[in-house]
């Protein structure tokens, strides 16, 4: 018996070598059979390897190496950022098949899809905002992001309550028309503004590329205002695009000019002055143009990140109250919260920003749920002219300085935490934040 125990014990240890030889064999070959990609090698054929739930079309759409030319690294990097911005992956990786003509093979790992998770909204005007939310980030596969949200106020606690609905995706049947979606159902007071905020909001937005880098946008909204009026909304406008990446963009300048008709107009007197803090009641419509530009700019050097923005809008006709603008808080002005005394018509916000990208873009998997993670430092400087009527003076200027950390992730694009020091002020002020300021200074009236 105990003459078989060990031979049954060495025939074990004998599998085990074996199969530890196996798997050295068949790593050995497949490192033999597969090999970095050099400049030059000409590519007979293209494979993907990973799309569980990506149309290959999706991701063919944003390559540059084609089958029959010679392979280009320099080509890869565009291609990977230009993945990257989809949203849809973690990690993007290439290799090559060793023969004279190489096929190409593209290795995905996917991001999760399906997010049932509570929902959260950060804004200057209703604080933080928590609830439910269900989205799906690549609906049949298309690169179409959808998510159905409820979302009520902290502080006061349900006092606060929004309904929303968000669909877009870079093309639309094939077509490099890029579009977004919005419905949204507000019942919230505007205590910075001083009104109900009763409404319905349906709004299209649209980005055709008619060149590279050169875009038309355009985009028709409605909203139903209750005690104001119907208030409709149609623009046009295009943007010149040199990123690098639209998301935690590292080098390139964009810039855009758009002009929005607002409102209709009416009879009504709403008697809602800026100088007034009470509710608004019969608040009647607006007729107004908006024009505004965007600006943006950044340059890398090693892992110090500088960016430069400027978002400038300036209204002509008859704006109310309840559409004026302010600055203060996370997606504005960090140098103090926003309150009812800084209003206006026109606006100017400035931001010269440092980034020290202190871990770069990693992936990584919890629980079977694929997700990628980075970390800034970040510092800068804010600037803010927020005025009614004519030209702006320094009365109506504001500086401060901030800093923090921000957080790398998916779908939210960041999350920001940073402190901001206004001299005026005199105190410093904690601020949490979604999203890139840059792009949540531009919906933070929704």
């Amino acid at each position: 018996m105990g003459r078989f125990l060990y031979f049954q014990k060495v025939k074990g240890f004998v599998k085990h070598i074996a199969l530890v030889v196996l798997s050295a064999a068949v790593l050995a070959f497949a490192a033999a059979d597969y090999s970095t990609c050099t400049d030059g090698t000409v590519v007979s054929s293209i494979r993907f390897e990973g799309l569980e739930h990506t149309k290959s079309r999706v991701v063919e759409r944003e390559l540059l190496n084609r089958v029959g030319e010679p392979f280009s690294v320099e080509k890869f990097e565009v291609e990977k950022r230009r993945l990257q911005d989809l949203d849809l992956f973690t990690d993007i990786s290439v290799s090559c098949k060793s023969s004279a003509n190489s096929e190409l093979i593209y290795r995905f790992v996917e991001i999760f899809r399906w997010i049932p998770s509570p929902a959260g909204k950060k804004t200057d005007r209703d604080g933080l905002m928590i609830g439910l939310a269900l989205a799906n980030l690549n609906v049949l596969g298309e690169d179409i992001r959808a998510e159905v949200q409820y979302r009520t106020s902290t502080s006061p606690f349900l006092d606060n309550n929004e309904y929303a609905f968000y669909a877009s995706s870079p093309y639309l049947f094939g077509l490099s028309l890029g579009w977004n979606f919005e419905f949204l159902r507000t019942d919230s007071y505007d205590d910075i503004r001083g009104f109900q905020d009763d409404s319905w909001l349906v709004d299209l937005d649209l980005d055709y590329e008619i060149l590279p880098h050169l875009s038309l946008l355009a985009t028709v909204a409605g909203r139903e205002l209750k005690k104001a009026a119907f208030l409709p909304e149609a623009g046009l406008g295009f943007a010149f695009d040199y990123r690098d990446t639209k998301l935690d963009t590292r080098k390139g300048v964009y810039f855009e000019y758009m002009i929005t008709h607002v409102g209709e107009g009416n009879n009504q007197d709403s008697n809602c002055k800026i100088e007034q803090a009470q509710s608004c009641e019969g608040m009647g419509g607006e007729d107004y143009n908006e024009i505004l530009t965007d600006a943006r700019a950044y340059f890398t050097l090693n892992r110090f990140v500088t960016g430069a923005t400027a978002l400038a809008r300036y209204r002509l006709g008859d704006v109310k109250r309840y559409d004026y603008l302010y600055h203060g808080g996370a997606n504005t002005f960090r140098g103090h919260d926003a309150d009812s005394s800084r209003l206006g018509v026109h606006e100017l916000l400035m931001t010269l920003e440092e980034r020290f990208v202190l871990m770069d873009r990693h992936a990584a998997s919890l629980w079977g749920v694929n997700f990628f993670y980075g970390v800034q430092l970040v510092a800068g400087l804010d600037g803010s002219l927020l005025w009614d009527k004519g030209r702006p003076g320094w009365d109506n200027y504001e500086g401060a300085v901030y800093g923090g950390l921000h957080l790398v992730i998916p779908a939210l694009d960041r999350l920001r935490f940073e402190v901001g020091y206004s001299p005026d002020k005199g105190e410093p002020v904690f601020y949490f934040g979604l999203f890139d300021k840059v792009t949540s200074s531009r919906w933070r009236s929704r």
